[in-house]
């Protein structure tokens, strides 16, 4: 076996990094700017809407202390009353674990009861309480405000288009 040299052993110096000749910001664009507006792709336009959202929705039912997540929640099992959690992880686009922790945070304040499923007990099934239903109906409000502000600009028929278009996509893509 040979051994290395010194030359192939000793480190280098570290280099010192050059610094270019003239440093140019790139401005950002807003919302609405360039890639983030009509010339934008259509995928990015739609997460920057929701994005948009969301955070305007956790600011609107902070004080209510509930996250957009558990309003998610609260309304698939105020709609569809008896789902388990993996059924409600489905509707809500939500992990399992995700939902897992919002289902015990939601039953540990009183919004929500479990009953065993009457065929496979094992099965959880989820329903609102009197206190879930009081809190969705708190949240609801302040969301139907914010979407009577994104459906501002629009008429019935060009809100009934986009509502068919949207819903369109997440039928049509499901199935990739």
């Amino acid at each position: 076996m040979t051994r290395k040299t010194a030359a192939i052993t000793k480190s280098k110096a570290p280099r010192k990094p050059t610094a270019p000749a003239e440093i140019v910001a790139v401005r950002v664009p807003a919302p609405g700017e360039g890639k983030r507006g009509e010339q934008g792709y259509l995928g990015y336009l739609l997460r920057q809407a929701h994005a948009a959202v969301r955070l305007t929705m956790e600011r609107t039912l902070a004080d209510l202390g509930v996250t957009s997540p558990q309003f998610a929640v609260l309304t698939m099992l105020n709609a569809y009353p008896g789902l388990s959690g993996a059924d409600v992880a489905r509707l809500t686009f939500l992990t399992p674990q995700t939902v897992g922790v919002i289902i015990r945070n939601l039953d540990r304040d009183g919004a929500i009861a479990m009953t065993p499923h009457p065929v496979r007990g094992r099965i959880q099934q989820w329903t609102l309480t009197q206190r879930g239903t009081t809190l969705l109906k708190a949240c609801r409000e302040r969301v139907i405000a914010l979407e009577k502000r994104l459906a501002a600009s629009l008429d019935a028929k060009a809100e009934t288009a986009i509502r068919r278009w949207l819903a369109g996509i997440a039928a049509d893509l499901q199935e990739d």
